[in-house]
């Protein structure tokens, strides 16, 4: 059975959290939470979070074990920016992005429903 967690609109770029994504993928969740707790990146603080409210919708709502599940599925997809400008030369404005990401985690225990 799979269950899965979003958080969605998160303020912080995909590329920098997608290499973390990809280590805990296929990953046991007692092994995916060490590497998310370990880590010092703002990624891991943020995927971990979705990782444990994944973990509690197993739980609560399916009746699975934490110990049976491992992660089967980690992306990080490309949200919204927001355009903001920022002062340059001579007062010229000069356009930044500020990138959003949705992160998605979906844990199965092996079984087909």
């Amino acid at each position: 059975m799979e269950v899965r967690a979003i958080a969605k609109y998160v303020r912080m770029s995909p590329s920098k959290a997608r290499d973390l994504t990809r280590a805990i993928q296929g990953q046991p969740v007692s092994e995916a939470l060490r590497l998310t707790e370990f880590n010092a990146r703002k990624a891991a603080v943020l995927v971990g979070k979705t990782l444990r409210s994944a973990v509690a919708n197993a739980e609560n709502n399916a009746g699975l074990s934490a110990e049976k599940l491992f992660v089967k599925e980690a992306t990080i997809e490309q949200g919204p920016s927001l355009r903001r400008y920022w002062h340059g030369a001579r007062g010229m404005p000069k356009p930044i992005q500020r990138k959003t990401s949705h992160i998605r985690i979906v844990l199965s225990d092996g079984e087909e429903a």
